[in-house]
């Protein structure tokens, strides 16, 4: 019986647990914010997975996959998704 209530008890706690935020495992962040410094998206380094989305005309940028701005964010900057990864949205954002 005791087992069974401190079960139900963990499993109560557990439920009351906030989600956690994206967090970046692979992905190379770098900056303090796309456009502005404080924005929730990043601009994007290299690695062997992010290089084939690189490019000289255009910053790799990823925004959290939960954000709420992201159609905003998308037809202020001319941003095109490239990719979905670790809870982000990668993009590339045309600079010429």
């Amino acid at each position: 019986m005791r087992i069974a209530t401190a079960v139900v008890f963990a499993t109560m706690i557990s439920a009351c647990t906030p989600a956690p935020e994206p967090v970046s495992g692979s992905l190379p962040l770098f900056g303090e914010g796309y456009r502005f410094k404080g924005d929730i998206c990043r601009r994007v380094g290299e690695d062997d997975f992010t290089n084939q989305f690189l490019d000289d005309a255009a910053d790799l940028v990823a925004c959290p996959a939960d954000a709420e701005n992201l159609g905003v964010f998308v037809i202020d900057t001319g941003a095109v998704e490239v990719a979905r990864r670790d809870g982000y949205v990668l993009y590339s954002v045309p600079v010429r």
